[in-house]
């Protein structure tokens, strides 16, 4: 997933992959061919590298690595919000997860704890 979300962030910001790794302070020689690399799936670029290059795409980090299209573009958009904007969706949708409660069957849902 990483490989094809760099690639679809970097063509939609406009850099070649030779600008974005210097960006990110990959060896000015070197840059074209690990960012390509990255983007081939042939090797991973580390969490640190990974954070410089979510920084200059302006997207957050996670969506490099989130799996599912929908959490992807809800992460997208989360982080564009300005914080007025985002305590009142974050808000609601925390009272539309209250009002239905994943069940325990579900996939990849995490059940609150409850309070004590």
């Amino acid at each position: 997933m990483l490989a094809h979300r760099l690639k679809q962030a970097r063509l939609r910001a406009g850099l070649s992959q030779e600008k974005l790794g210097k960006l990110a302070g990959i060896d000015p020689m070197s840059a074209s061919a690990r960012m390509n690399q990255y983007e081939r799936g042939k090797h991973s670029p580390d969490y640190q590298l990974m954070c410089r290059v979510a920084e200059i795409l302006n997207m957050p980090v996670s969506w490099f690595y989130t799996a599912d299209d929908e959490q992807a573009r809800l992460q997208e958009v989360f982080y564009h919000l300005d914080a007025n904007t985002r305590r009142p969706l974050l808000t609601q949708a925390e009272a539309l997860i209250a009002a239905n409660p994943p069940s325990n069957n579900q996939a990849g849902s995490a059940q609150p704890t409850p309070a004590t």
